[in-house]
């Protein structure tokens, strides 16, 4: 080939190069900017149940170049609390941040991906969840029920603790007749027990407590729970939280929302959460052994649960699922995959960790 032939090519590709390039520009500008709305249902400045949204938002426009921006709203400042699913279905409003165990109601599948009671570890409900089929599962729950959601997992803490008391709990026969504020699947054991339970959200409580509209409460872990004051109107705290192992968070966005965002920006947001999801456990972790021995200092009594007490405990819990699956197949089938994964699971946990009074002394 000549020389001016060889140039002439060059000239073509480089042509058809730009051509291409300047095509890829065009369809970026063409992408429509992300600018959502997102109501939640933890204050910003909660430990890694709430401060994973701000984490979100703030990265999402770090690393889009302000492509993605998401206006975060604090609880009952746009949508209240328990309303953000129903807000986010019908477009009201882009995204929502939530633990959507508040919908049993509604979804009576979706507790079963916020928390389990004796169920998995928060690092093991992760693996489930991206490996083991669960976040398909919930995309298919919310629309076997009619919801107009993408729902992505967008963080998880530890434990929680079992509850605040006023007196110390000596037996579950103390929840007969008890006033007592509890989530979940948690809350329909306790039931099961004769305890009276009620839902508030998490601003409400210390009030609940301190006028005795209830006896006692759960909400979350100890770095969550001093911020919130309890342990100034009640000092017994119990341990272990067997009816929360983990929580779930997750950023619910309106399904025609979602599917108009770019490959790109979905990529963006699906990556950020994953991140938010590590950032808002190891917090918990980090936090949460030093408010514990603060606790003490300030006379408050944590009690651990006896083991007799959560075998039975265990036992109540294995009915209230059952009944449960019964009722719906959705519940069915998710709890069928998590029971078959915690069982493999089991072999792995007992063998690979050190018991938690060998670890390595300071």
């Amino acid at each position: 080939m000549s020389f001016a032939r060889r140039l002439k090519h060059a000239a073509g590709a480089l042509a058809l190069g730009g051509a291409i390039v300047s095509g890829a520009a065009m369809d970026h500008a063409a992408a429509d900017p992300i600018r959502w709305k997102m109501p939640i249902a933890f204050a910003s400045k909660l430990p890694g149940l709430g401060s994973p949204s701000q984490y979100v938002a703030k990265q999402l426009d770090a690393a889009s170049g302000g492509d993605v921006q998401v206006r975060v709203f604090e609880p009952g400042k746009l949508v209240p609390p328990f309303d953000i699913l129903q807000a986010v279905s019908d477009g009201k409003v882009a995204a929502g941040y939530t633990w959507i165990g508040y919908d049993q109601g509604k979804v009576p599948a979706v507790p079963l991906f916020a928390a389990v009671p004796f169920g998995l570890k928060p690092w093991a409900f992760a693996s489930w969840y991206y490996w083991g089929g669960g976040h398909d599962m919930l995309q298919e729950v919310y629309a076997n029920k009619g919801f107009n959601v993408y729902a992505r997992l967008c963080g998880v803490i530890g434990p929680e603790t079992a509850g605040w008391y006023s007196e110390p709990i000596t037996s579950l026969e103390d929840y007969k007749g008890m006033k007592i504020r509890f989530a979940g699947l948690g809350g329909k054991v306790l039931e099961k027990l004769g305890a009276s339970v009620t839902m508030m959200p998490g601003g409400e409580l210390y009030q609940a407590l301190q006028t005795g509209t209830i006896d006692a409460t759960e909400f979350s872990m100890p770095a969550i729970d001093q911020i919130l004051g309890f342990n100034d109107v009640v000092k017994y705290n119990l341990f272990p939280g067997w009816h929360q192992p983990f929580t779930a968070q997750y950023m619910l966005i309106n399904k025609d929302e979602w599917n108009a965002a770019t490959d790109q920006q979905k990529a963006l947001i699906e990556t950020t959460c994953t991140a938010a999801t590590m950032m808002g456990l190891t917090e918990g972790e980090y936090k949460n052994g030093t408010v514990l021995q603060n606790f003490q200092e300030k006379g408050v009594q944590a009690d651990q649960i006896p083991r007799d007490i959560l075998v039975k405990l265990q036992e109540v819990t294995r009915e209230v699922l059952q009944e449960e699956a019964e009722k719906d197949a959705d519940f069915k089938r998710v709890y069928e995959s998590q029971r078959e994964f915690q069982e493999a699971y089991k072999v792995w946990d007992k063998r690979a960790y050190l018991p938690a009074d060998l670890g390595e002394e300071q």
